[in-house]
C-alpha cells in the first residue's frame, strides 16, 4: 500500500472522515484478526455477520481507520457502499504505480497453478505481489492491487467470472500490461449457458489491453485462439504446435511429473516440473510465455519452472502412506480438470503396478450439459482402464454407453464410499475429486483414516502371529 492520509482516502472514495486524520501505511483487510499496524479495516455488513461489530477488534490489532457504511465509535470513513469505496481506492493507487507491471490471468482451468508458478519466477527478478488464496473477484482484485507499493515490480492478478462483464470490471481496476488466457472450458457452463458466452467473458481481459500491452494466448481450444483478433499489439501463443511461439516438445512423465524441452525464440532448454500431471505443461508454458514477454533469459525461465515447488491445498495434493498413493484433488472439478486428473491417476497406477481407484463426485455448474458431461467422464474412465470407478451420489457417471464394461463400478453414498477403502491394497493409487461444494477433502481424510487403521491392524496381527 502506498502511504495515504485518511482524509485523502475519504476524498478518493467520496466518503466522510469521522475522527482525526492519520496516515495509512498498510493495505485493507476484510478480517479483523488479519489487521496490522497502519491498516484499513473494511466493515462489510454480510448476511451471516456484520463487520461493524469487529471494528474495535481491528483497532486493537493496529488498524488506524475503518471504511464503514454506518457510524461506529472508532475513526472511520463513512460511505454508501464499502465495495465501491474499495474499488475507487484501488483504481487511484493503480494509476500511481507507474513502474508496476500487472499480469492478468484468466481461463477455465489452471489459473491458480499458473499464478503460483509465475510468483516463483517473477520473485527472482523483483518484488512480486500475488494473492495467497482464491482472490479473483470484485474484492480480491482490488485488495491485491492495494498490497502493492512503490517498490513492487510485478503484480499477478487472477481473474474469475460468474457473469458477462465481470472480467471487464476487474481489468478496469487492475489495468493489466500482460493478459494471459489459458483456455476456455466447460467450467461454469450452467451459469453462462454456452461456451461462446464463456469465451466472450474471458476475452474481456484481452480487450482491456492497450495497444502496447501483450496478449498471451493458449492454443488448446478454438475460442482462445480466436482472441488474437481482439488485440492490435504484441501476441505470444503457447502450446505444442510448431507454429506456437512458446512450446513444449519431447514431453515425458517421470513419477507423474512432466519433463519436456521448452522452445522459445531464444532457443531450447530442458524443464523438469515438480508438480504432478501432464496438464501442468500448459500452465508452465503460460508462465514461460510471460517470461519471454518480459525478456527474461531462457535459462532463467527454465530454471524457475524446474525449481518451483507448489503445494496447493487439495489441488493434486499427493499423500503417500501404507504403500498407497492418495491424490487429493478435491478443490474443484470441471470436465477438463476431471479428464486431466484421471489421466494422472492411471499414470501413477501404471508406474506403481497397483490398481487405480477414482472416487468421483458431482461436477457442479454445468447446466443442461451436466448429465452428458458426467457420462463422458464415466466413459473416459473405462477407456483409460481405471480399475474402480466410485460414483458418490452421482450415478450419472455410470449411465454412459459402454462406461461400465471392463471396470468395477460402485454407485454409493459417501459413507459407503469410505467403507470401500477397506478394499484398498498396498501399491494402489486413489484419486478423490469433485466440485468444491461437495467438500470431498473430508472424504479424502476419512479414506486415509480407514487405510491407516487397517494397515495398523495388519501389522499388529502380523506381530502376534510371529
Amino acid at each position: 500500500m502506498i502511504p495515504l492520509l485518511a482524509s485523502q482516502i475519504a476524498e478518493i472514495v467520496n466518503g466522510v472522515l469521522e475522527g482525526g486524520d492519520v496516515e495509512v501505511t498498510a493495505a485493507p483487510v476484510l478480517n479483523s484478526s488479519a489487521a496490522t499496524h497502519g491498516c484499513i479495516f473494511l466493515a462489510f455488513a454480510g448476511e451471516k455477520s456484520d463487520g461493524h461489530t469487529f471494528v474495535s477488534d481491528a483497532f486493537a490489532r493496529g488498524c488506524v481507520v475503518a471504511i464503514t457504511s454506518q457510524a461506529v465509535n472508532e475513526r472511520h470513513i463513512l460511505v454508501d457502499d464499502v465495495t465501491a469505496a474499495l474499488t475507487a481506492l484501488a483504481r487511484f493507487v493503480r494509476e500511481r504505480l507507474t513502474n508496476l507491471t500487472v499480469i492478468g490471468i484468466t481461463g477455465s482451468q489452471g489459473k491458480t497453478t499458473t499464478k503460483d508458478l509465475l510468483r516463483h519466477m517473477l520473485s527472482q527478478h523483483g518484488e512480486t505481489i500475488a494473492p495467497q488464496g482464491n482472490y479473483n473477484n470484485e474484492l480480491g482484485v482490488p485488495l491485491t492491487i492495494l498490497e502493492c507499493s512503490m517498490t513492487t515490480k510485478f503484480a499477478i492478478i487472477e481473474m474469475g467470472a460468474r457473469h458477462k462483464g465481470d472480467i471487464a470490471h476487474l481489468a478496469s481496476i487492475a489495468q493489466p500490461d500482460i493478459a494471459v488466457v489459458l483456455r476456455v472450458g466447460m467450467a461454469h457452463l450452467g451459469e453462462f449457458g454456452s461456451m461462446e458466452l464463456i469465451a466472450e467473458t474471458k476475452s474481456e481481459l484481452v480487450s482491456s489491453l492497450k495497444d502496447n500491452g501483450i496478449a498471451i494466448l493458449g492454443q488448446y481450444d478454438p475460442f482462445t485462439k480466436a482472441m488474437s483478433s481482439l488485440h492490435h499489439g504484441h501476441i505470444i501463443t503457447f502450446g505444442v504446435a510448431h507454429s506456437d511461439l512458446v512450446r513444449a516438445t519431447e514431453i515425458e512423465l517421470r513419477e507423474g511429473r512432466p519433463h519436456f524441452d521448452l522452445v522459445t525464440p531464444e532457443g531450447r532448454a530442458a524443464v523438469g516440473l515438480r508438480i504432478v500431471g501432464e496438464h501442468q505443461v500448459a500452465n508452465a508454458l503460460a508462465c514461460a510465455a510471460v517470461g519471454t514477454a518480459l525478456k527474461f533469459s531462457l535459462d532463467s525461465i527454465a530454471g524457475a519452472l524446474s525449481t518451483a515447488f507448489i503445494e496447493s491445498r487439495w489441488r493434486m495434493q499427493i499423500e503417500e502412506f501404507c504403500e498407497v498413493v492418495l491424490i487429493n484433488d478435491s478443490y474443484n472439478a470441471s470436465p477438463d480438470a476431471m479428464e486431466a486428473a484421471l489421466k494422472t491417476l492411471i499414470l501413477f497406477a501404471q508406474e506403481r503396478g497397483g490398481r487405480s481407484w477414482a472416487f468421483l463426485g458431482k461436477m457442479a455448474e454445468l447446466g443442461e450439459s451436466s448429465e452428458v458431461a458426467h457420462q463422458h467422464i464415466g466413459t473416459l474412465a473405462y477407456e483409460l482402464g481405471i480399475d474402480h470407478l466410485v460414483a458418490i451420489d452421482t450415478p450419472e457417471y455410470l449411465t454412459g454407453e459402454s462406461s461400465t464394461a471392463g471396470i468395477t463400478t460402485h454407485s454409493c453414498s459417501r459413507e459407503e464410499a469410505i467403507a470401500l477403502a477397506e478394499q484398498v491394497e498396498p501399491g494402489d493409487v486413489i484419486l478423490v475429486k469433485a466440485s468444491r461444494s461437495e467438500s470431498f477433502e473430508l472424504i479424502a481424510e476419512e479414506i486415509e483414516k480407514v487405510i491407516r487403521a487397517r494397515h495398523g491392524e495388519i501389522e499388529q496381527i502380523g506381530g502376534e502371529l510371529s
